[in-house]
């Protein structure tokens, strides 16, 4: 297996939402190839953040019942349990790298996931926080 790649909310997010065109279109690309080659990966925290934003922010909100579904579908990607200790570091990489605590716990489960790069349109891509590369895979999509 290649080394594993964790999915942030705004990819899983754009990969559902028709409405998002090129970024749509790319991030749904991305995801695939994940499941093809085995590598993705991803948090609670992302999902939770996608059941919010893709039954109540997008244009065009699925249903819960469909949102559920595709969470359902991502459960193998999920690696590692969110916990306290999780929770602090989130804190002492929010501190030591300026980030927000909950990008903080994101890099945190990505870190502890053992993945070598976060896939994320974020945060500031080819940085290292943590050990870990920050890749936008929208970066030159122009917005809708």
């Amino acid at each position: 297996m290649t080394e594993l790649r964790f999915v942030d909310t705004n990819i899983l997010l754009y990969a559902h939402d028709r409405d998002a065109g090129s970024k749509h279109d790319r991030a749904k690309q991305l995801l695939i190839n994940l499941w093809n080659e085995g590598n993705g990966c991803l948090s609670t925290q992302v999902l939770q953040e996608f059941f919010v934003n893709v039954t109540k922010k997008i244009p065009q909100p699925l249903s819960t019942s469909i949102a559920r579904e595709i969470m359902r579908t991502y459960l193998p990607w999920l690696r590692v349990a969110t916990d306290g200790e999780m929770a602090i570091r989130a804190s002492e990489i929010a501190d030591a790298w300026q980030t927000s605590f909950w990008d903080g716990m994101i890099i945190a489960a990505a870190e502890r996931s053992g993945a070598a790069e976060l896939l994320s349109e974020d945060l500031q891509s080819g940085q290292r926080i943590a050990g870990i590369l920050i890749t936008n895979p929208l970066a030159n999509i122009q917005a809708k």
